[in-house]
């Protein structure tokens, strides 16, 4: 089994709006990770029977996961899942991820009560990896951009519509266009409706992003390294030269750094 040389590991998870993802940490390695869809609806049990498949199956041995640390931006299925770990992993110690713990981390928190612990996640391991002016985009069910400025505290956040939550929204309050594969058009004269949709989705967040980079460095007077993260940050990273690097495991990351800050590992 993968991890029969593991006998302390990790296990965290990020509950967000769209997807949640987790993932077993141990020997300073991902051991394994997976991505399942949110679903608010879902019991304590009917989460223990999907997590209990996948550990199986990604030869996990849940006797070994001695930390689990949670963050969630869904409040609903926090208690849920509490109960389904605790269940799972009865000897595990858990950590949620809120304000109460932030004044441990190496970055300071503006506004705690109002800043998801996903970017607060994202914000630490894009600190840890590259210092101080850096600004993380997470591609999510929400596109956002959250900076760290040189004084190493968040300075502040902008939020928009998702790609594919832009995408569903044209489709659902459109009569006649359809939901579409988010990935760049042969032109951005689109000569069809799919194509039309790709041209404005796709090229116009590339603007977007461009904008809010540039817009953000103007008024600190400073140049940053910009972080991407999400599951369509593929799509736009190759069309800017704002975006540095991509880091699909960055709030996961981010997670793992904050349990060693706060003890839960």
């Amino acid at each position: 089994m993968k991890n029969i040389n593991n006998s302390n590991m990790l296990l965290a998870i990020d509950i967000g709006n769209t997807n949640i993802v987790f993932g077993v940490y141990g020997n300073e390695t991902w051991l394994n990770h997976w991505r399942i869809q949110t679903d608010p609806l879902k019991t304590a049990d009917e989460y223990e029977v999907i997590f209990r498949s996948l550990l199986t199956a990604g030869e996990i041995d849940k006797n070994k996961v001695h930390s689990i640390i949670l963050s969630s931006v869904v409040p609903s299925l926090v208690r849920p899942f509490e109960q389904m770990l605790n269940g799972i992993f009865e000897s595990a110690r858990i950590e949620t991820v809120n304000p109460s713990i932030y004044h441990k981390l190496p970055i300071k928190i503006l506004n705690p009560f109002e800043i998801g612990t996903d970017l607060v996640s994202n914000a630490v391991a894009a600190y840890q990896k590259y210092g101080p002016l850096t600004m993380v985009i997470d591609f999510g069910t929400a596109l956002t951009f959250t900076t760290i400025g040189a004084d190493k505290t968040i300075k502040g956040v902008a939020i928009a519509p998702g790609l594919q939550t832009a995408v569903s929204a044209l489709a659902g309050k459109t009569a006649q266009l359809p939901q579409i594969h988010l990935t760049p058009p042969p032109s951005v004269l689109g000569e069809n409706t799919i194509h039309a949709i790709q041209s404005g989705v796709v090229y116009g967040f590339t603007g977007l992003v461009d904008s809010i980079v540039d817009r953000t460095e103007k008024e600190l007077n400073e140049s940053l390294t910009v972080v991407a993260t999400g599951g369509l940050s593929s799509v736009i990273a190759p069309l800017t030269s704002r975006i540095s690097t991509i880091e699909p495991m960055l709030t996961l990351d981010g997670l793992v750094l904050i349990s060693a800050l706060t003890g839960t590992a």
